[in-house]
């Protein structure tokens, strides 16, 4: 019986993928409605991006995506304070999306920092600069190309963005984030590390197993169907002109939620 890695390929190759998503976000929507509706009832005057938007960059559910990115940006603050002082620092999210977690950091860190969030998305983009104060917002191509000068920022973290990325642009962007990141400067990823092996198939373990990059494509590169897994060995071989701080491996709870991998880096 084919393993659900698999099935993805398979739909894959016949380009089916995408409108299987959609319908999916469709499935969704409909499922998150009335916990949604409350939440929007509860919370007036929280501005909620385009159900879409927030699907694509996460999940349909709007106390996930608001309370959750709240969540997350205490938790990159806490791993993250024994390593800088963030005070009047300079602060990039790589691949915001609809600013789930950028929106937060200001009132976190006393709104003594300048912050900074860009994103592939010029739709999400165009909605986080209508909607949220004190984040200045860019709209980058997916080729590695930032406006930012050279060793401009203090910290730059990107949540689940190389998991959606290809080999060339692995490359192509840890050189762009090394260019604008400060000497001394903090690199904070996400992958999709051991712990996702169960996913793969048995051709695509022996490749990750290998110290090799696993790329399942065939779809628009970035978005939320295109994934990337990352053996630790590519990896520290990515991060050579960095030091690598912490790996952090998370087990996983149950088999609806895979922990990602955190890697902490300065250059």
């Amino acid at each position: 019986m084919p393993n659900k890695g698999q099935i993805s390929n398979l739909f894959r190759t016949v380009r089916i993928l995408y409108p299987l998503d959609h319908l999916r976000f469709r499935i969704e929507k409909r499922r998150n409605k009335t916990a949604n509706q409350k939440f929007k009832s509860q919370n007036p005057t929280i501005s909620l991006p385009p159900d879409y938007l927030m699907y694509e960059s996460f999940q349909i559910n709007y106390e996930k995506y608001y309370n959750g990115g709240h969540d997350t940006a205490r938790w990159i603050i806490n791993l993250l304070s024994p390593l800088i002082d963030l005070n009047n620092k300079t602060i990039l999210d790589w691949g915001c999306g609809p600013g789930r977690i950028i929106r937060h950091l200001p009132p976190l860190t006393d709104h003594s920092c300048a912050y900074y969030a860009t994103d592939y998305n010029e739709q999400s983009i165009s909605w986080c600069k209508k909607n949220i104060k004190n984040v200045n917002f860019n709209f980058n191509k997916l080729t590695a190309e930032l406006p930012y000068p050279n060793e401009f920022f203090d910290l730059i973290y990107g949540i689940s963005i190389f998991t959606h990325l290809s080999e060339t642009m692995h490359i192509e962007w840890i050189n762009e984030l090394k260019r604008i990141l400060k000497p001394g400067g903090i690199l904070l990823l996400t992958t999709q590390g051991d712990n996702f092996k169960s996913k793969l198939t048995d051709q695509e373990k022996k490749t990750f197993e290998n110290g090799k990059l696993v790329v399942r494509g065939k779809v628009k590169e970035g978005h939320r169907t295109y994934s990337a897994f990352h053996p630790d060995a590519y990896l520290r071989l990515l991060f050579k002109d960095f030091k690598i701080l912490n790996h952090l491996v998370t087990d996983p709870k149950s088999k609806s939620h895979i922990p990602q991998d955190t890697w902490i880096v300065r250059k």
